[in-house]
């Protein structure tokens, strides 16, 4: 099973959980995160997402991503799914999905590699709203998350903070 998956198609929670699960017998904990399509950070209706990426580049990313998961925290496995192309609201995105022994590793693991691919990941994202479409610019909030764990990310310098 691949690590890292960027892909069209939606995917099923439970599939993925239970295929990252049967690799490993010594797995005591699962965490995951799945983002979907919502509001906009302005707190308009959003009716659609569009989600582009690099092939290749993007991929590896995360693959070193993932690798410095696998530095600090004591996981078993990680899944990485990420969508791309245009997705209708409440539409699911993203699934980080890891495995260790314990708990307090999984929810880790998992809270910083979403952390990471929320500012490090080479996506670009198109909000469709009421008012038009436009690209979603970086926030503040996301690089404050990242520092949390040592990582100092500029991506939002001089973006005004909308939203959280």
């Amino acid at each position: 099973m691949a690590r890292v998956s960027i892909q069209t198609a939606d995917f099923d929670l439970s599939q993925e959980v239970a295929a990252l699960r049967a690799q490993d017998g010594g797995v005591g904990a699962v965490a995951a995160f799945v983002g979907t399509v919502r509001e906009a950070s302005s707190g308009a209706s959003v009716s659609r997402m569009e989600l582009e990426h690099y092939p290749g580049m993007t991929e590896a990313a995360i693959e070193a991503m993932i690798d410095e998961a696998l530095r600090r925290f004591a996981l078993r496995g990680v899944r990485v799914i990420h969508r791309v192309g245009v997705l209708e609201a409440r539409e699911q995105i993203v699934l980080v999905l890891v495995t260790s022994a314990h708990r307090g590793e999984a929810f880790q693991g998992c809270e910083f590699l979403m952390d990471y691919l929320k500012t490090q990941a080479p996506f670009w994202k198109k909000e469709h709203t009421p008012a038009g479409a436009q690209w979603v610019d970086a926030r503040v909030s996301d690089d404050a998350a990242l520092a949390r764990w040592g990582i100092a990310a500029g991506n939002a310098a001089g973006n005004a903070e909308v939203g959280g």
